[in-house]
């Protein structure tokens, strides 16, 4: 593939897709998903971001259960459902993925403070799930309408995993797919000073 399909088929091809086929995902797909994401740069190398790959009826018919309703339909239509969490406990992968940094700083920092902060690094994070399953060639639907802190129950109780954002993975439907919708011109969105 050369940079130019790659780049259509990253970004401006590439489409939020909200129903998919029946076309399943392999596992070796999610693990390749992973393993390219893991690479993308986040403040220190802290790495907050933990991933649930949701594949299984009963699983999934849990996460459907915490999403709003606009957003059930989506996920039951999705072959994987991806929960991105973050961990409040971060700190203790330091030693290992910042071995220069001193962990007893962030270890020290209220649970406000971590949590704000691998919350904002794993949105970052979920970016390079989404550019790496577009890579692969499976389409994605991300979204945000769904109970935090139901789904933190159903999943997560007595860790300290925290859910941020779902992405819906799959082979898109393009039957389905909307009108793109226009974006802002660099004029109106950014500025070189």
């Amino acid at each position: 593939m050369d940079l130019a399909d790659l780049k259509k088929q990253l970004f401006s091809e590439a489409r939020t897709h909200r129903s998919f086929s029946s076309k399943e995902i392999e596992d070796s797909k999610l693990h390749e998903i992973y393993d390219l994401a893991k690479f993308g740069p986040t403040a220190n190398n802290y790495c907050p971001m933990r991933v649930t790959f949701v594949k299984s009826p009963e699983e999934k018919q849990k996460l459907i259960e915490v999403a709003s309703e606009g957003n059930q339909p989506k996920i039951k239509s999705a072959p994987v459902t991806i929960i991105i969490a973050y961990d409040l406990k971060y700190y203790q992968h330091i030693h290992l993925l910042a071995p220069h940094m001193d962990v007893s700083k962030v270890e020290n920092q209220s649970e406000k403070e971590r949590d704000k902060f691998a919350r904002e690094l794993s949105w970052l994070q979920a970016g390079y799930i989404l550019i790496a399953a577009r890579m692969l060639g499976i389409d994605c639907g991300p979204m945000n309408g769904f109970n935090k802190t139901l789904t933190d129950e159903v999943f997560y109780s007595g860790t300290s995993w925290r859910s941020n954002i779902l992405i819906n993975l799959g082979y898109g439907d393009h039957k389905t797919l909307r009108p793109r919708a226009p974006r802002i011109d660099f004029e109106d969105a950014c500025q070189i000073l």
